[in-house]
């Protein structure tokens, strides 16, 4: 039995039976890790999304902004952005059933050694925090009042992590910590606007694995979301002992999984057309 960990699809669905096809995948043996944004931007949302969920037990997949994005609107509670592409979700016979399914995803997963998450974490957190976090809003989106939740998910503050957050700011913390931080800056505060590879950041500004103290850096994470990144081999960041997985599928670079047990790589190139992340 083998696991691997696959980077955002973003509605590239085609891309996802390639790779699955280039790692010779049994379903009936093997294990799947999603790191996120199963939905957007790409052209096969919904075909991704029943996927995923169909394979019931065989797959984890953490929540990704462009998720939390999906219930926002289906909620009601966000209007479409130029870009989007999950109109079919919307309009599916089963959206009510994967709607459900989709939120009652966990924002961290952590198994065999490894942490799985869709952005990364806060640097002040270590990984027993970035647990309790990770389910603070995990019970918030699976209750009654998620609805409320969509209302007061998006910003980018508070942008300092403090034990005394509560409520709603509390919630939208730790939301942007887990599924949207690349930057800190060299107090540990968030920056959620610099999509810069690293070397190209503004003045000041640290990836967040690179944070001096990360209380993290003895846990092998895998994470999305920075599809930015340089792209190469995987194994040039274990020195941060980080994995990231997503690279660049629907920007017309390629999607790639990893193999938890000896940490093997397998990618196949994208069908998009080629663009710039924005």
């Amino acid at each position: 039995m083998s696991t691997y960990a696959i980077g955002d699809l973003q509605g590239c669905y085609d891309e996802l039976l390639d790779l699955l096809h280039e790692i010779n995948y049994d379903e009936h043996r093997d294990r799947l890790w999603f790191a996120g944004d199963l939905v957007n931007r790409g052209p096969q949302s919904l075909q991704c999304l029943r996927f995923v969920r169909d394979l019931g037990d065989k797959a984890i997949t953490v929540l990704g902004n462009h998720d939390l994005h999906l219930l926002a609107m289906a909620a009601g509670r966000m209007k479409p952005r130029r870009n989007d592409t999950i109109a079919d979700i919307l309009a599916a016979d089963d959206r009510k059933d994967l709607l459900d399914w989709l939120r009652r995803r966990p924002l961290l997963h952590y198994d065999a050694g490894f942490l799985l998450v869709h952005a990364g974490l806060p640097p002040q957190w270590d990984l027993a925090l970035a647990r309790d976090c990770a389910r603070e809003v995990e019970r918030k989106l699976r209750s009654d009042s998620h609805v409320q939740f969509y209302e007061g998910m998006y910003g980018n503050h508070p942008d300092l992590w403090s034990e005394d957050l509560d409520g709603m700011a509390r919630l939208r913390y730790i939301t942007n910590g887990l599924t949207r931080i690349r930057y800190c800056d060299a107090g540990g505060r968030l920056d959620l606007d610099d999509k810069s590879p690293p070397g190209l950041q503004a003045d000041g500004l640290i990836p967040w694995f690179r944070f001096d103290g990360r209380r993290t850096r003895d846990i092998p994470v895998l994470f999305g979301h920075w599809a930015s990144l340089p792209f190469g081999d995987i194994g040039d960041f274990t020195p941060d002992n980080v994995y990231p997985l997503d690279t660049g599928c629907v920007w017309g670079r390629r999607l790639t999984a990893l193999r938890l047990e000896d940490r093997k790589t397998f990618s196949v190139p994208s069908r998009q057309k080629a663009t710039e992340e924005n």
